[in-house]
């Protein structure tokens, strides 16, 4: 956490959750005590409209008018279609429009207090969204979500073979290897990563991450996913490995595993992101090693030399999976404000994998990072806690890659 000044409620912000609304925590064994609720804010109990393995209606033909589909009929998908047009945050001619979702030049602060100085608020469709130096944190249904600039952490990377150009409403970048390898990058207006592949010399392509073909892209609250607490069969201890002590085969294991409970259906990467019981279906490793001072979000040299061990087991797990996936979560404990701890850690998870990338070659394509502050917190204090305040990386190819077939795109 984060002390400091607090951040300026929007008008008509409640003081907190109603009582229960907190979910169970992720990494919490059956029965175990949750958080009181007070201040750890998680997902709604309820989203309307999020059916496990049913993540939407198939994306339209894109360039279609309302009154020239190909049937020259009108349907409700075509006014749900322009519905979102007129009512999303960042579109043309609304406050705060930036095409793409963000601004490039918003990496190059690293000041938390300028952060939090440029911060804006808007209210679009019974929503606030508060725009940041390269977030966009939106504050929905008495719950907080981030979304990050996807670009970021590619263009740290190598700004001399990193490029983008614009395609419609979208956002195309590419990362280029040497050997003739592209990383591919599709977003749309909001800064919602869609698409994400490798592409070879041969003209070969293969998708990594397809978080479309669930449909058009919705509320976040919508990608909310209900489901039980998985039962837990295996000891806690390699359910949630504490990575302090654990050497590379405890990790590599817990980040190849299947998961914990059968997997129905596929998944979005946002429904992954946002649904905290679906990524409880994966076993985890948890990172309290990696010590921030306040208010910053770099890794420091000797905080990074720790991350050797379970860099090696990501790298060996893509060596034998190229495909793999694997999801870097950001927490914090419950001081300071909501807002601040939300950005703070999501901030800290991407500057994890950025190291991971930059100091141990771990493919960039095969990670993806979101934050959740004082969300599910770990241990129930709203006091200071080294506990709550780490990094969890996971695996989530199963999650969102099921029914595919390896080496193949999805279909």
């Amino acid at each position: 956490g984060v002390p400091g000044r607090p951040v300026q409620p929007a008008p008509g912000q409640p003081g907190g959750p109603p009582a229960g609304a907190q979910p169970p925590a992720p990494n919490a064994q059956p029965g175990a005590p949750q958080p009181d609720g007070t201040r750890n804010q998680g997902a709604p109990a309820t989203a309307p409209n999020a059916q496990p393995g049913v993540p939407g209606r198939p994306v339209e033909p894109q360039g279609a008018a309302p009154d020239q589909r190909p049937n020259g009929r009108f349907d409700e998908r075509d006014r749900d279609r322009d519905r979102d047009r007129r009512d999303s945050f960042n579109t043309p001619g609304r406050p705060g429009y930036v095409p793409g979702g963000f601004r490039q030049e918003d990496e190059d602060v690293r000041d938390y207090e300028r952060i939090r100085r440029d911060r804006r608020e808007f209210s679009e469709g019974g929503r606030t969204y508060i725009r940041e130096p390269g977030r966009i944190i939106v504050r929905d249904r008495d719950g907080y979500f981030i979304r990050h600039d996807e670009n970021e952490r590619f263009r740290d990377l190598d700004r001399g073979r990193y490029r983008s150009e614009r395609r419609g409403s979208e956002t195309v970048t590419y990362l280029d290897r040497p050997g003739g390898e592209q990383i591919v990058t599709v977003v749309d207006d909001d800064g919602r990563l869609l698409r994400r592949s490798r592409r070879f010399r041969d003209g070969r392509e293969v998708v990594i991450i397809d978080n479309a073909f669930g449909g058009r892209p919705r509320p976040i609250y919508e990608d909310v996913v209900v489901l039980p607490p998985p039962d837990i069969r295996i000891p806690r201890d390699r359910y949630v490995v504490d990575y302090e002590g654990a050497d590379e085969r405890t990790v590599y294991e817990a980040l190849t595993a299947p998961p914990v409970v059968p997997i129905e259906g596929r998944y979005t990467l946002d429904q992954v992101r946002y649904s905290p019981q679906l990524r409880a279906r994966m076993r985890s490793v948890d990172i309290d090693t990696i010590n921030f001072d306040t208010g910053s979000f770099t890794v420091t040299p000797d905080q990074a030399a720790r991350l050797s061990t379970i860099a090696q087991a990501i790298n060996q797990a893509i060596r034998n999976n190229p495909q793999e996936v694997f999801l870097i979560e950001g927490y914090t404990d419950a001081v300071g404000a909501d807002v601040d701890n939300l950005s703070l850690s999501d901030r800290r998870a991407q500057s994890v994998a950025t190291v991971l990338t930059q100091q141990f070659q771990v493919p960039p394509e095969n990670l993806t990072t979101q934050g959740y502050g004082e969300q599910y917190l770990k241990v129930n204090t709203q006091g200071p806690s080294r506990e709550n305040r780490r990094v969890t990386v996971r695996r989530i190819t199963p999650l969102i890659q099921q029914g595919q077939a390896q080496g193949e795109p999805p279909r």
